[in-house]
């Protein structure tokens, strides 16, 4: 993997050090600026081009989805992770919708950090078992009692469809259908071409709105 320049954002000095002393652990991440509200979030995305902004929800002037909608708008190959001690639902719907490719918990053990953005920077991040169960209790009591699965998607497209809504890798659906990575990648692609969306994030929220997540 490439290097990847990351630009941390959150108004806690502290939490800044911590995310940072995080990602020196791993050599493929380089922090190259930081931020500690929404308004310089965006000040420096323009002048740095990160690959990937880690941004805090709850920032003062100007909050982290604001700055995300900005960001993706004006450089929409910049990944955006929102980093968050939330695993509340809406929370993650309001950052899908601000072009958010990610979401990581702040609990999270360093090395949980580190593999999941891993698989952001190959385009291929998970929503986090947990965070895919909490979304799918708020959706349980309106799901119909049929799987709703789109005309438009082949059988196998259905079954890489219910494991993303589970939370798999790439590397996990391969194991799982016993086909290769590069199959599943190509069959996402085709996913999300068919169902107008635009990352996996928001592909994995539409799986579980579907009724395809995890019981």
């Amino acid at each position: 993997m490439d290097q990847v320049r990351v630009l941390i954002v959150d108004d806690h000095p502290l939490a800044r050090r911590g995310i940072e002393s995080i990602l020196s652990e791993d050599p493929v991440f380089t922090v190259v600026g930081s931020a500690s509200d929404g308004f310089e979030a965006v000040e420096k995305a323009r002048e740095l081009v990160p690959d990937v902004v880690l941004m805090d929800i709850n920032l003062p002037g100007q909050d982290g989805l604001a700055a995300t909608r900005i960001i993706k708008e004006e450089m929409p190959h910049v990944r955006v992770v929102i980093v968050t001690v939330s695993d509340d639902a809406q929370d993650l719907f309001e950052a899908i919708r601000a072009g958010a490719q990610g979401y990581l918990l702040k609990n999270l053990s360093s090395q949980e950090w580190t593999e999941y953005l891993h698989a952001v920077v190959r385009g291929e991040a998970p929503i986090s078992k947990k965070i895919a169960r909490r979304i799918l209790r708020e959706f349980k009591v309106a799901a119909s009692e049929e799987t709703a699965y789109p005309d438009e998607l082949s059988p196998r497209e259905c079954e890489i469809l219910r494991c993303v809504a589970r939370g798999l890798s790439n590397k996990e659906i391969a194991e799982e259908l016993f086909i290769s990575e590069n199959t599943v990648k190509n069959h996402l692609k085709n996913i999300l071409a068919k169902l107008h969306l635009k990352n996996r994030v928001q592909l994995a929220t539409y799986a579980i709105r579907q009724g395809l997540g995890p019981e």
